[in-house]
């Protein structure tokens, strides 16, 4: 009777530095200043990994202890069973926090879909092309990501109160729980298409900025779920 947890880092963008150029007077030089603000804005994105994977084990850790408990220790379940279900809608909010920003970051991105057509140069608006290709698959992903991810806190939250129910069966709590890990095992699903799609994305900026003959460097933003 095992709650799944996740350990899939979520990947993200890679940031760009633009040197030796004056910003803004051509396409592609347009094109960065849209793809590195969109880096930007991913950064509370980033912020909410700690935090979600520290509420996760506090609530793993309660869960556990719960389970070791008998009916005679009913207090006690009661008790830790609210504070694990306090922990799940903070990762409710948590995530709707990460959703917030990657929906900014896209709205920005977008801005660069109008200013591929401008592009003169077969290959580099190739590039480009593939780019856009790639944050859109990523962006869907993510939508996945996030209501796969809801619906399993969802469930968890729904454990939390047949826990505190006395009359709650062992057939019943199976059950649950069996829908629980497949739940997060969807969850694991998308975290990979996610994390590919980012990587791909990361690939083709870094592609499309050498077609451009754009100097740029590099950092990667470190997640750590």
């Amino acid at each position: 009777m095992i709650k799944m947890r996740r350990s899939v880092a979520l990947f993200s963008l890679l940031l760009l530095v633009l040197s030796g150029c004056s910003f803004g007077e051509k396409p592609t030089e347009k094109i960065y200043n849209h793809l590195e603000e969109a880096v930007k804005l991913e950064q509370p994105f980033r912020e909410q990994q700690d935090p979600i994977v520290d509420a996760e084990k506090k609530e793993q850790e309660l869960y556990n202890k719960i389970v070791g408990l008998s009916m005679k220790e009913y207090d006690q379940i009661q008790k830790l069973s609210q504070e694990a279900e306090q922990l799940a809608e903070k990762r409710m909010e948590l995530i709707k926090k990460e959703k917030e920003s990657i929906d900014k970051a896209y709205e920005e991105f977008e801005n660069v879909k109008p200013i591929v057509d401008e592009l003169e140069d077969e290959e580099v608006k190739s590039k480009a092309e593939t780019m856009v290709d790639k944050m859109d698959a990523r962006y869907k992903a993510y939508q996945d990501l996030y209501n796969q991810y809801s619906e399993a806190v969802k469930l968890d939250q729904e454990l939390y109160k047949k826990l505190q129910d006395k009359k709650l069966t062992l057939e019943d709590l199976q059950a649950h729980i069996e829908k629980i890990n497949k739940s997060y095992s969807d969850v694991m699903a998308s975290k990979e298409d996610f994390n590919k799609y980012t990587k791909e994305f990361n690939e083709a900026k870094k592609a499309f900025y050498k077609a451009a003959d754009l100097n740029v460097t590099y950092e990667k933003q470190e997640n750590k779920e």
